[in-house]
């Protein structure tokens, strides 16, 4: 299982914008029509990863948490799925519904968002205000599997809460931890 570090780009970066097939509705999708009133997290995650898996229940269990409060959440999917076909985008919805996301599960087939997002791992996850500027990126928190500690969302959590709160985040931002990204040849 290969141990990729997100890339940390600048905060203050403005989310840059795309349209995308949802792998669940069959429909394409704009960043601008699925973003948040006060927040956008977004987030880089696949099928088959052992760090998605360790981490989906309490991906699922914060956004059920914090939707209702104007914050949206989007998965995307930028795996070469020709030498990765657990990642195509049949496989992607049937795991988006028996995992119930209560999010749009995007397809990047062509692997371009994940590029202009600087992604490099997967979960890898941005979080931006309601004028879509970078205030996080980085981990969930700091359980990976088999290191024992709990799945919390800790910095995430604390992340959105410093955006709601309209605080300043005195937290370390550190990069996430996970699967590489499977490009394209």
């Amino acid at each position: 299982m290969s141990r990729t570090p997100s890339n940390m780009i600048p905060l203050g970066t403005i989310a840059p914008d795309f349209t995308l097939y949802d792998t669940v509705t069959s429909q394409y999708i704009s960043l601008n029509q699925i973003k948040g009133d006060h927040i956008t997290v977004l987030f880089f995650i696949c099928n088959h990863c052992p760090f998605v898996i360790h981490i989906n229940n309490e991906l699922v269990k914060i956004a059920n948490e914090f939707s209702s409060r104007g914050v949206s959440f989007i998965g995307i999917s930028s795996n070469d799925v020709e030498n990765y076909p657990q990642d195509s985008p049949e496989l992607m919805k049937k795991v988006a519904e028996e995992l119930k996301y209560p999010f749009p599960y995007l397809y990047d087939e062509t692997q371009e968002v994940a590029k202009l997002y600087a992604a490099a791992c997967t979960p890898d996850f941005y979080v931006f205000d309601a004028n879509l500027k970078l205030k996080y990126r980085g981990q969930l928190d700091d359980s990976r599997p088999g290191n024992g500690v709990e799945v919390n969302g800790k910095y995430l959590r604390n992340a959105l809460e410093c955006i709601l709160n309209n605080k300043e985040n005195s937290s370390v931002q550190k990069p996430s931890i996970g699967c590489n990204i499977k490009w394209k040849n």
